[in-house]
């Protein structure tokens, strides 16, 4: 097998260097990543995906803007027309590079709020006394306020053997016998109307690329067209060469690029990998902007793995999502899914109908009664409390819009509170596996609490051979299910943090790592035995996000250990919150 191998070894090697005549592989066409630019899109030109020169669309041609008057308001509505959160300077003077199109605007002057900067207020198209040297530039803020994202190097190892070889064959372009021609639109026109191109051109190996058919790298074939963006070309030798040794460094800035190289040739590995890099940014916008555009991106290319990644965090960070810019900006097709989760992370039900009410509200006759509808149905009413319950005719905002289902769901939440376990099964309307009868995660009495280190005014302190130590602890009581039924019948919880071994030992525990949390209840309940609890631990991080969600195993729960954490969290600054699940079995 090995004389087998090396021999395959040998002959892949030489027909590499020493293979025929080359031919063209042409990417004339505009990216679908990068479509034809619109009347008032805006670029920044000449520096990173962040900052740069910015530049305008006008009437088939880029343009640039002059620097008069300009302040941090212009700036902002540039940034947030890019999508990022914010702005966080003005460039004056800086050389981002020729430009060679118009100045478009002047004395231009916006309040701050505009979505898009033509709707800023300036005099007309093309009236300034300003030259190039006057360009101006901005610095978008890629995180929010004062942060920056890091744009560290993440290396991709998907090699096994030959690696090292392919890849000298590949930078040596010795036997290629495929030409590349990397070309992408500027947005620029010639002098007689045709499009600006620019680009470079890369010699491969067709033995190579032909294991990945959307090349259509085929016998026969002389050329191709394959659309590339002017941001992604830099990118695309990286990509072609991990062809070759499936090695690649993979930097935020450029994951977006090799993720959607990966998807448009069908290089899976690649793509996955990439978009698991995606993590590690989605906590640094406290706007919501970058998450929302991920999972729309995610959905365009087909990646599930990238959608659940966005629609998780949005998920577990939902109240905060609902304060954002972003909120009243979802797609009904993406609430829809966020309304779906059993892992929501809401204050209560209640708080969930309030906001999708809202949210309806806004869009007005955007949305039609059935897409109204449709959102409605997804609220387990049977979760909200029955006191609320009763006064939901008077406090909702959409209740005599569609009267008929709000009675109908009101009265299937009223059976499930009054109604005993035993009752409900022998209802052909009751599925045990309905989620409506499922709670989610509820952040507020009675079925959460919160510990903070170092900052918990309530001890557990226990002496040993090594002294006395203190443990975070907290105590709730909650009732043993959310139906109404069970109002009075308490469980009693007691929710610890332990920091070190000593505070194990002296508990009579062992822990395997730390820190470690314990949600444990010294109630019997044996007498329920058609409830069980599925029990969670939310890690919030610096106050700010949910990271973490774990479950508790015999009434633990490991914060390291093997336990990775879903999203980053720097220096390990949790809040631990201890929410407690009954469900029906």
């Amino acid at each position: 097998m090995l004389a087998q191998r090396n021999l395959f070894t040998l002959w892949l090697l030489l027909l590499l260097h020493f293979s025929g005549s080359a031919m063209r592989f042409n990417l004339f066409r505009q990216s679908e990543r990068n479509p034809v630019p619109q009347e008032g899109d805006v670029r920044l030109f000449g520096g990173s995906v962040s900052e740069g020169r910015v530049e305008i669309y006008h009437e088939g041609y880029w343009g640039t803007v002059c620097d008069d008057g300009w302040g941090m308001a212009e700036a902002q509505v540039v940034c947030r027309q890019l999508h990022f959160p914010g702005a966080k300077s003005v460039v004056i003077g800086k050389d981002y590079g020729k430009a060679s199109g118009p100045i478009w605007l002047d004395d231009l002057t916006c309040k701050g709020t505009e979505n898009h900067l033509l709707t800023c207020a300036f005099i007309s198209w093309g009236t300034t006394d300003c030259s190039h040297k006057e360009d101006v530039g901005v610095i978008c803020a890629t995180t929010g306020t004062n942060l920056t994202i890091s744009d560290s190097t993440h290396s991709l190892d998907h090699s096994i053997t030959l690696s090292d070889e392919l890849g000298q064959i590949f930078d040596s372009g010795n036997g290629c016998d495929f030409l590349i021609l990397v070309q992408s639109a500027t947005g620029n026109r010639e002098e007689d109307g045709t499009p600006e191109m620019v680009g470079t051109t890369i010699c491969t190996h067709k033995i190579i690329l032909s294991q990945f058919p959307l090349f259509n790298a085929s016998e026969g074939m002389t050329s191709i067209t394959v659309p590339i963006s002017q941001s992604c070309q830099p990118h695309f030798t990286s990509f072609i060469r991990y062809i070759y040794t499936r090695k690649v460094d993979v930097t935020f800035s450029s994951a977006q690029c090799l993720h959607w190289m990966a998807y448009k040739f069908g290089v899976k590995q690649l793509m996955e990998d990439a978009g698991r890099l995606f993590s590690k940014i989605l906590p640094e916008d406290p706007l919501f902007n970058t998450q929302v555009s991920l999972y729309e991106y995610a959905e365009e290319t087909g990646d599930f793995v990238l959608q659940e990644t966005c629609i998780q965090y949005l998920a577990w960070n939902y109240q905060n999502l609902t304060r954002s810019p972003a909120w009243t900006h979802l797609s009904v097709n993406l609430l829809g899914s966020l309304l779906t989760r059993s892992d929501l992370v809401v204050p209560d039900e209640y708080f969930l109908l309030q906001t999708v009410e809202s949210w309806i509200t806004e869009k007005g006759n955007l949305t039609s009664l059935e897409t109204q509808l449709d959102l409605l149905n997804r609220i387990r009413f049977p979760m909200i409390p029955a006191e609320t319950l009763y006064d939901l005719e008077y406090n909702s905002s959409l209740y005599s819009t569609h009267k008929n289902m709000y009675r109908e769901k009101i009265l299937e939440a009223f059976q499930f509170n009054v109604l005993l376990f035993s009752d409900l099964i022998s209802n052909p309307k009751f599925n045990r596996e309905d989620d409506n009868f499922q709670p989610r995660f509820y952040t507020t009495k009675p079925w959460s609490t919160v510990i903070i280190p170092d900052q918990t005014s309530s001890y557990s302190q226990y002496g040993g051979l090594h002294g006395y130590y203190q443990t975070p602890t907290k105590s709730l009581s909650t009732p043993v299910h959310n139906s109404l039924i069970f109002k009075r019948n308490k469980v009693n919880w007691e929710a610890s943090v332990f920091k070190n071994q000593y505070e194990c030992s002296n508990r009579g525990m062992r822990c395997d790592s730390l820190p470690m949390a314990r949600l444990i209840t010294y109630n019997q309940l044996t007498d329920q035995s058609n409830i069980i609890f599925r029990n969670r631990l939310l890690l919030m991080c610096q106050g700010k996000y949910i990271c973490h969600v774990q479950d508790f195993k015999a009434n633990v729960a490991y914060v390291n250990g093997t336990q990775v954490l879903t999203y980053p969290c720097p220096d390990d600054q949790y809040t631990y919150h201890f929410v407690v699940r009954p469900e029906y079995v």
